[in-house]
């Protein structure tokens, strides 16, 4: 196992815990006198395993909750706060101030994304990157947004100026395993769109939030954004049982989703935009190219672990190629180089929970107990912050793998003999989120297609799933998700339609006409922003 301190390159060593007794509430830095709670890493920084003590975070509770919620209502103020009835490019401009400010964070936050939750040195800058890029991208679709609103219709003697407004206070929720990227994908779309909002950073990727709340207060009017740090029960919880969130944004798994709407009282007022828990199967058909299939059910079942929702979790591999499948499928993954996130190469990471390890090992000996065996040499080895990915067969749906979104290193393969088996299987499924088919013929990949289309929101053909490029559709079927993100659907998420509709007659003709003369409102407006 690698974890001795001296092969940690200087740049990437923790010199000092990062203790934040910082939050932002109605655009103050807020100092924390109160209680607090230890960020560890599994990761050590010494020659005999020790889990390395990164820092630590205030724990709040309903008194800082309830403050940051009177914030944000009062940034938003019924519809009339500054925030919600700025022109588009002051919001705009706002947006542009934080994304230069973030750039200048990358290399403190790489660094904590590798020690937080163990992503890879690649990994990290591509998600750092990939989140600025997202941001500029929002910004640019925005201005097309605004560019194809900055017009009047009529139909039936009425003019019409419709637009896209905000909804009101959104409670963000982000996941621990892209803690930047996937939490902006919710608080960026929503923050541009006139929202205001309350975040609340993942328990895992945590800190790495704190070099950035100096960034937030600064290009942001006052309660636009308030971060708070703690438990999501201690602070989520009584937000919501005010009934006074409009959105809930929350990328995790469907219970919290259920157990926070549950919480709210007024069920119709609240809406829902939800990244929630998959199953992607792959389906490997006789005629696949065995060698892609491979390749991208590698990359698809343990990228980062197979900690994402996007990865494929269980693999239909035909009958008459499942053999041959399952010996290199099983070679290719006692290939794969496991380290420290920061080594070269390396494929396989610590996992950043330490009850991770043990839950997966539960998961194969309930598989190994009903008749699975593991198929790969390594499959199952212990370290003290990892398990080795284990690939099982022959998996049957009585097994908790099967039942179960695993998230993390192991994977269930199942045979068929009639393509029928596995459509069925996603039929029944509470998810639906995306698919990846492997084959060559057309005649009988296009029958599958058009009903795989129609169990999932994304076919992948000869390729693992995945949620990129963020210009594409992100969104899934029953559990799996609720509303759509990308660049372009977030931005509709986050808004309802709106407009101002006026009879064709000579006051009020007059009247909109003197109002774009003279750019009194905000609202109606034709000015096309460049």
């Amino acid at each position: 196992m690698i974890n001795t301190k001296s092969i940690i390159p200087e740049k990437f060593e923790i010199k000092a815990p990062l203790h934040q007794r910082t939050f932002l509430v109605n655009g103050e830095l807020r100092k924390w006198d109160g209680e607090t709670s230890e960020v560890y890493s599994t990761i050590s920084s010494t020659a005999s395993y020790a889990p390395t003590l990164l820092g630590s975070i205030p724990t709040m509770g309903e008194k800082e909750a309830y403050e940051a919620l009177e914030a944000a209502l009062q940034a938003y103020d019924k519809g009339q706060g500054t925030w919600p009835t700025m022109r588009v490019k002051d919001r705009i401009s706002c947006m542009e101030t934080f994304v230069e400010k973030m750039g200048s964070k990358r290399e403190e936050i790489v660094k904590l994304l590798m020690w937080e939750i163990g992503k890879s040195l690649p990994d990290s800058e591509k998600e750092f990157d990939r989140t600025v890029e997202y941001i500029q991208d929002t910004i640019e679709d925005y201005k097309q947004l605004d560019r194809n609103s900055a017009k009047f219709q009529k139909n039936g003697g009425v003019y019409a100026h419709i637009r896209r407004g905000p909804l009101g206070v959104v409670l963000c929720l982000g996941p621990y395993n892209y803690p930047l990227n996937e939490t902006f994908t919710l608080l960026i779309p929503a923050l541009i769109m006139g929202n205001t909002a309350i975040f609340k950073p993942a328990k895992h990727g945590v800190l790495l939030i704190a070099p950035l709340i100096e960034a937030f207060q600064e290009s942001f009017p006052k309660g636009v954004v308030n971060i708070l740090f703690g438990r999501g029960r201690a602070i989520a919880g009584p937000i919501m049982e005010t009934g006074k969130v409009d959105v809930l944004a929350l990328i995790g798994h469907s219970s919290s989703a259920n157990a926070l709407q549950n919480q709210h009282p007024k069920s119709n007022r609240l809406r829902l935009v939800l990244g929630l828990e998959a199953k992607n199967p792959a389906i490997i058909l006789p005629d696949a190219d065995l060698d892609l299939a491979i390749k991208e059910c590698i990359a698809g079942t343990l990228s980062y672990n197979g900690q994402r929702c996007t990865a494929l979790k269980v693999v239909y591999a035909h009958e008459a190629i499942v053999e041959e499948f399952n010996r290199k499928f099983s070679e290719a993954i006692d290939a794969l180089k496991f380290g420290n996130p920061w080594d070269e190469g390396v494929q396989l990471t610590p996992l950043p929970e330490p009850a991770k390890p043990g839950y997966i090992q539960e998961l194969i000996d309930d598989a190994v107990a009903k008749g699975a065996k593991v198929l790969n040499k390594k499959g199952g080895e212990h370290y003290d912050n990892f398990i080795w990915p284990a690939a099982l067969y022959p998996v049957s749906k009585d097994m908790q793998v099967y039942e179960e979104e695993q998230f993390g290193p192991v994977v269930p393969i199942l045979s068929f003999k009639n393509i029928q088996e596995p459509l069925d299987d996603m039929a029944e499924s509470n998810y639906g989120q995306q698919v990846s088919l492997f084959g060559k013929d057309v005649y009988k990949l296009a029958p599958l297609i058009d009903t795989l289309a129609n169990l999932v929101c994304r076919v992948n053909l000869n390729s693992s799933c995945q949620r990129g490029p963020d210009v594409y559709p992100f969104t899934g079927r029953k559990d799996s998700a609720v509303a759509t993100l990308s660049v372009h659907d977030a931005l509709r998420s986050f808004s309802i339609r709106t407009f101002v509709a006026s009879k064709d007659n000579e006051l009020n003709n007059e009247i909109l006409e003197k109002l774009l003369e003279m750019k009194l409102s905000n609202f109606i407006s034709t000015d096309y922003i460049l």
